[in-house]
């Protein structure tokens, strides 16, 4: 029988092969959707998923399954080290069940479907993608059928993004957020409009490009020794450890913050990796963190903090200074209000904190009904239609900015979009957390942004996966998870925002 010295070792070993295959496929994965010459797709994608086969059969071997319990089991081994087993043996087992080929065939699917998805969306068109959704949501159900569980399935995906969550949690989840968010936005709608018109005249993107790298990131401390921003169609993070975190944003010309939204929102994901503790580098402790909880920490940095006056009491100055022509009349406070300002919309990642969770409402009804039955993937595009002029009141002119407009059905990232709406919730309780430790608006008034980083990293980022959601919003919080605080943080500003009163 091995010693315990002899098996860390092995164990070791191991994590750093299946580290260096995952650093490899992320690596061609960061270039598919950024620099990577469309007409060599085919020839990376097959070589992708050829070392997807090989980390595949690294990850699933019955030694490495019998080595990775061991560490599990055994208790002479510090709690830290079994529990990052303990995610690797959840991990393994979902998918030692499938067969390798069957593996392979699906991450090929994958990295095809993302140019099917852009080219259809290039083209406004679903008919050119429905024959792609259908094989992957057929691929999905075929994966998960391997491993025999009586769970339902939509239930299984949920769980797959965040551990613990199904459509029972989320239902109750987006019944409050029904009954609440609903009638509010209505009111909303039957205010007074904010004049956000100069938010989308003309700003040139090299323009933007200097105030994102010359003022932006400096603010968010997001610099080149660990932190990349890159370009694509639909923006994302990634990282291969502590200290290499790759984002990317997309710049619109007719859109004054779009990319700075989404660049203090991708940085708000770089800057949890960053902050885990580095031991956990190439391991599901980094790796395996939750969706709603990954997401709780880029819409707390886009929505908490950078939608906030204080952030741009400081911030505003060098973005008027880009772009005096659009901005040399508007005051701070007329934009902080245009910035907030809120109006039911057809696009998730340009929506307003108030309609935002309406987006997912749909999403989550969508796919749930793809997976219960009750919908199908015929004339899906009409079925979205549909429900965004129920619940928002407005209809897409085109599938562009309809029903093709994400990304993540294309690779078959069924159950993450509700994690969206729930990490903005988690999000709201961080800050009521927060704000009882430092003064949240004067720290970023004064450019302290990273008192702010450096309370998420104390409380949140750097346990990483080291408990589930629920102990992490306990722990950070005080108190178990209490959609209130998100729903009455909503409440609160929009009816002062738009003077509503009572």
């Amino acid at each position: 029988m091995m010693d315990t010295s002899e098996l860390l070792k092995q164990y070791n070993d191991w994590k750093f092969k299946v580290s260096a295959y995952e650093m490899a496929v992320s690596l061609i994965g960061i270039e598919e959707q950024t620099i990577a010459p469309s007409g060599g797709s085919e020839y990376r994608n097959d070589r992708m998923a050829f070392l997807q086969g090989e980390l595949f059969s690294l990850s699933t071997s019955e030694d490495a399954l019998k080595m990775v319990d061991a560490v599990k089991n055994n208790e002479a081994i510090e709690e830290v080290t079994r529990r990052e087993a303990q995610l690797f043996s959840r991990s393994m087992h979902n998918f030692c069940c499938i067969p390798k080929d069957t593996y392979v065939e699906f991450t090929k699917l994958q990295a095809d479907n993302y140019l099917r998805w852009k080219k259809a969306k290039e083209a406004g068109d679903y008919s050119l993608f429905e024959d792609s959704l259908v094989a992957i949501i057929e691929m999905e159900r075929k994966i998960y059928g391997f491993r025999g569980s009586n769970v339902p399935l939509y239930d299984q995906m949920l769980d797959e993004f965040e551990p613990g969550m199904n459509m029972a949690f989320y239902d109750r989840f987006f019944d409050q957020v029904k009954e609440r968010l609903v009638p509010l936005i209505q009111r909303v709608a039957r205010a007074e409009a904010i004049d956000d018109s100069f938010l989308y005249l003309d700003y040139p993107i090299d323009r933007q490009r200097e105030y994102t790298e010359k003022y932006l990131l400096p603010y968010l401390g997001y610099t080149p020794d660990w932190g990349y921003v890159g370009e694509t169609e639909h923006p994302f993070t990634a990282w291969t450890c502590e200290n290499d975190c790759r984002v990317t944003t997309k710049y619109l010309e007719n859109s004054a913050v779009s990319n700075i939204f989404s660049i203090i929102h991708e940085t708000g994901h770089a800057w949890y990796e960053h902050d885990i503790d580095p031991r956990f580098d190439g391991g599901p402790l980094s790796n395996n963190v939750g969706s709603a909880m990954h997401e709780s920490q880029s819409r707390f940095c886009e929505n908490y903090l950078g939608r906030s006056a204080s952030f741009w009491k400081y911030c505003y100055k060098d973005l008027q200074k880009e772009f005096p022509q659009q901005l040399g009349g508007v005051d701070v406070d007329t934009f902080v209000r245009a910035i907030n300002a809120s109006r039911p919309s057809l696009i998730r990642t340009e929506a307003d904190e108030l309609t935002y969770p309406l987006h997912i409402l749909i999403r989550y009804e969508i796919e749930k009904g793809l997976f219960t039955g009750k919908i199908s993937t015929a004339n899906l595009n009409k079925t979205w239609n549909d429900m965004y002029e129920k619940y928002l009141g407005v209809r897409p002119a085109n599938d562009r900015e309809g029903i093709l407009q994400d990304v993540h059905w294309a690779d078959g990232s069924f159950g993450y979009f509700p994690t969206y709406a729930l990490g903005s919730a988690f999000g709201a309780q961080f800050l009521h957390a927060m704000k009882k430790d430092i003064d949240v608006d004067a720290a970023l008034a004064e450019g302290r942004y990273l008192d702010c980083i450096g309370w998420l990293k104390e409380h949140i980022h750097r346990y990483g996966a080291l408990y589930d959601a629920g102990t992490m919003v306990k722990m950070a919080s005080g108190e178990p998870f209490d959609a209130r605080y998100y729903l009455d943080y909503l409440e609160d500003k929009y009816s002062r925002l738009y003077s509503l009163g009572d």
